[in-house]
C-alpha cells in the first residue's frame, strides 16, 4: 500500500452516522461589535422610552414657551393697565391740588400778609397758613420774583433754590398746572398761584403762591398701590422713591433704566438678579429738571408658578414612561412569546431535535410562520431518514461487494487447491504447499469475518484487566515477523519496564498488529523500516508506529478511517484502520496520524488514564469532546483523528 502524503495535512475526520444539522451563520465579530444583538422585547422597550421621552420634553418646551409667552403678554398688557391706573391718579390728584392751592391764594389772611412789605414779618405770619395748607414745601414770592417766605418739612431747600425754580417755571410755563423742583436730594411737585388784591382782573398783583408736595417712599407705595406694580421716581441720574427693596435700588441696572430715553412699550432688565418688564413715563415735560416714573412688574415673580408646573410635567413624563414600559412590556410579551418558541425550536433543530414542541395556536403571521417551519422540520426528518436508509443499502451494497469478491477470490483458491490436492502423483512437498495455500485462504477469509465481527461489536463487548503494554505489543509484533511478506522488513520496538494499565489485551493486539500491518506493507521492500515506541505521558499510555513508506494518498486522505477503504493492496479489505479506530474509541482514546519532517508517517495512540475506574467509564460513556495531546518532533502540518 502506497501512501503519499504532502506538507499541508488535512484532518482526517472519523466515520459518523448521516445527520441533517441546520447550519447558522454567524455574523462576524466586526458585525457584532457594530451591530450587538438586542432582543426585540428590548427593542420595543427602548422604543417606547425614546417616542416618551420625546414627547414628554417636546410637551414640556411647547408648553413652558407657550405659558412664558402668555405670561409676558399678561405682563405687558397689566403694565399698560398700570400707566393707565397712574395717568388717572394724577389726573385726579393735581387738579384737587391744584384747587387747594387757588383757595389758599384767594384767602384773606393770605392777601394781609402779601400786602406787608416787611420779610420777617411775612416769614412769621405766613406760619399759620403753611399749617393750613399741610403741604412739604410752603413758598411766598413778591411781585418782583424774591422769595419773602419759605417753609419745608425738611431742611436743606433754600431761599436761593426756589428762586432758581420760580423762575426756571415762570420761562418754561407750557399751561402745566405743576411744575417739579429739586433740592437736596428731595422732589417737590409744586403748584404755583398770583395773589391779587381785589379781581384777578381787576386787581393789583400782590406775589405768588408755591406749595409742593416731596414725592417720597409713602407717595411711591400709594401709587404702586393704584398702578398694582413697582414704581420708582427719577429725577435725572437719581434714585428719589422707588417700592424696590435697597438691594436692587443699589445695581446698575436700575440707573440705566432711569438714564436712557423713556420707552413706553415694556421691555426686559434685570435688577439685582431678579427680571423686570419695564415702562417709562415722563413726568416733568422740562429738558431742565427730567422726572420720570418707572413702572416695572416682576417676571420671575409671575413665573413662578412654571417651577412647579414643570415637576407636574417631569411627573407626568415620568408616569408616562413607565406606564408606557409596562404597557409595551405586556403587549411585547404577546408578539415576542410565539418567536421565542419560534427561535426555541429552531435552536432545537440546529441540536438535532426534530421533536421540541411548537405553540402553533393564534390565526397570525408568527403562528403562520410556526405551522410553517413544522411543516419544513417534517420534511427534512423525512428526507434524513430517507437519507440513512439510502446510506444503510448504499453501505450494506459496498460490504457485500467487498466481501463477496474477498470470499469468492478465496474460495476459488480452496477449491482449486483442493482439486490439486486429489491428484495421486503428487510428492508430500507439493502436497505440502497446496495445503498452505489452502490454509491462506482459510486464513484470509477467517480474518475478514473477525474483522466485520469486531466492528459490529459495541464497547461494551471490552474486557479490560490490568497488563503490561510491552507484552501486548511483543505479540503483535511476532505475529508481524511470522508474515512470510514481511521478513525483509526492520521492526525496531522501543517501550518501557512499567507502562500498563487497563486494557483488553486481544482487541489492543488486534489494533497493533494491523496498525503494524499496514506500516509494513507501506514500507519499501529494500531498506523499508518500520519504529515502534511505548511510553508514558501524562499519566496516559502512547503506543507509535511508524514507517518510511511514501505517506498517504490523496485520494483517501479524507476518509481514512472509513470502513472498506483501502488503496495500492491486493488482496485488501479495506476494514484494518476502520477496526483500529473502533478499538481505541471503545477504550476512551484517541489516534492521530502525523507526518515528521524526516518524510514517516506515525500512527499514535492515546489510551488515557490508568485505573481500573477509568477504563470501565470508557465502556460507558462517549467522551464528546477530547483535546489531542501534544505530539513530539511532529511538524505543523499533521493529521490527527479523535478517537471519540
Amino acid at each position: 500500500m502506497e501512501w503519499d502524503i504532502s506538507s499541508s495535512v488535512d484532518p482526517v475526520n472519523p466515520p459518523s452516522e448521516p445527520a441533517f444539522h441546520p447550519s447558522t451563520h454567524a455574523s462576524s465579530p466586526a458585525g457584532e461589535a457594530l451591530l450587538p444583538r438586542v432582543r426585540l422585547r428590548t427593542r420595543f422597550l427602548i422604543s417606547m422610552l425614546v417616542i416618551t421621552a420625546g414627547l414628554t420634553t417636546t410637551s414640556f418646551l411647547l408648553v413652558q414657551r407657550s405659558v412664558q409667552t402668555h405670561v409676558r403678554q399678561s405682563i405687558a398688557i397689566s403694565l399698560r393697565d398700570s400707566v393707565s391706573a397712574f395717568q388717572d391718579f394724577r389726573h385726579e390728584r393735581e387738579t384737587m391740588l391744584t384747587n387747594d392751592v387757588a383757595l389758599m391764594a384767594a384767602l384773606p389772611i393770605t392777601r394781609s400778609i402779601m400786602s406787608n412789605s416787611d420779610s420777617l414779618t411775612i416769614q412769621d405770619a405766613s406760619r399759620d397758613v403753611w399749617r393750613i395748607a399741610n403741604s412739604d414745601l410752603f413758598v411766598l414770592v413778591n411781585e418782583s420774583g424774591k422769595v419773602v417766605a419759605l417753609h419745608t418739612n425738611t431742611p436743606g431747600f433754600t431761599r436761593d433754590a426756589a428762586e432758581k425754580y420760580f423762575q426756571q417755571s415762570l420761562e418754561e410755563d407750557r399751561g402745566e398746572s405743576s411744575h417739579w423742583w429739586l433740592g437736596e436730594h428731595h422732589l417737590y411737585q409744586t403748584f404755583i398761584q398770583p395773589i391779587y388784591r381785589g379781581s384777578r382782573t381787576e386787581g393789583t398783583l400782590l406775589g405768588f403762591l408755591v406749595i409742593g408736595y416731596e414725592i417720597n417712599g409713602r407717595l411711591a407705595a400709594e401709587v404702586g398701590k393704584v398702578a398694582g406694580s413697582q414704581v420708582a421716581f427719577s429725577c435725572g441720574d437719581e434714585v428719589i422713591a422707588t417700592t424696590l427693596p435697597p438691594a436692587q435700588v443699589q445695581g446698575g441696572n436700575l440707573r440705566a433704566l432711569i438714564t436712557g430715553s423713556p420707552q413706553e412699550a415694556p421691555h426686559d432688565v434685570e435688577i439685582g438678579n431678579e427680571r423686570f418688564l419695564a415702562t417709562s413715563l415722563d413726568l416733568s415735560g422740562s429738558r431742565t429738571t427730567v422726572v420720570r416714573l418707572s413702572v416695572l412688574e416682576s417676571y420671575d415673580q409671575a413665573t413662578k408658578f412654571l417651577d412647579q408646573l414643570n415637576r407636574y410635567l417631569l411627573l407626568l413624563g415620568l408616569a408616562a414612561v413607565l406606564v408606557g414600559s409596562g404597557l409595551v412590556f405586556f403587549i411585547s410579551h404577546t408578539f415576542t412569546r410565539p418567536l421565542g418558541s419560534l427561535v426555541a425550536g429552531v435552536r432545537a433543530l440546529e441540536g438535532g431535535d426534530f421533536h421540541h414542541p411548537l405553540d402553533q395556536r393564534g390565526g397570525d403571521e408568527v403562528a403562520e410562520l410556526t405551522r410553517a417551519f413544522e411543516r419544513m422540520r417534517s420534511s427534512l426528518l423525512k428526507s434524513q431518514r430517507d437519507l440513512l436508509e439510502s446510506e444503510q443499502l448504499a453501505t450494506i451494497g459496498r460490504m457485500a461487494s467487498s466481501i463477496s469478491h474477498d470470499l469468492r477470490h478465496s474460495l476459488a483458491a480452496i477449491v482449486a487447491n483442493s482439486e490439486f490436492l486429489v491428484d495421486s502423483h503428487l510428492t508430500p512437498v507439493q502436497r505440502e504447499e497446496l495445503y498452505q495455500e489452502v490454509r491462506t485462504g482459510v486464513n484470509l477469509m477467517t480474518d475478514l469475518i473477525d474483522s466485520l465481527l469486531e466492528f459490529a461489536r459495541t464497547r461494551e463487548s471490552l474486557t479490560p484487566v490490568f497488563g503490561n503494554i510491552s507484552e501486548t505489543l511483543q505479540r503483535a509484533v511476532q505475529a508481524v515477523r511470522l508474515h512470510p511478506r514481511h521478513h525483509a522488513r526492520s521492526i525496531d520496538v522501543l517501550c518501557g519496564p512499567n507502562v500498563s494499565g487497563w486494557f483488553d489485551q486481544r482487541k489492543l493486539e488486534r489494533a497493533l498488529y494491523n496498525l503494524l500491518l499496514n506500516a509494513c506493507e507501506a514500507a519499501p521492500p529494500v531498506g523499508g523500516k518500520v519504529e515502534v515506541t511505548a511510553g508514558e505521558v501524562s499519566g496516559a499510555i502512547t503506543v507509535a508506529v511508524a514507517d518510511n513508506g511514501p505517506g498517504i494518498a490523496d485520494s483517501i486522505r479524507e476518509k481514512l478511517f472509513h470502513p472498506f477503504v483501502s488503496y495500492g493492496k491486493e488482496n485488501g479489505t479495506g476494514l484494518g484502520l476502520a477496526v483500529v479506530q473502533k478499538i481505541v474509541q471503545d477504550h476512551g482514546g484517541e489516534i492521530f496520524v502525523d507526518r515528521t519532517a524526516e518524510g514517516k508517517t506515525v500512527f499514535r495512540i492515546v489510551l488515557r488514564g490508568r485505573g481500573q475506574d477509568a477504563a470501565r467509564s470508557s465502556r460507558d460513556l462517549a467522551i464528546a469532546t477530547v483535546v489531542p495531546a501534544q505530539r513530539e518532533n511532529a511538524s505543523q502540518d499533521s493529521v490527527s483523528h479523535p478517537g471519540v
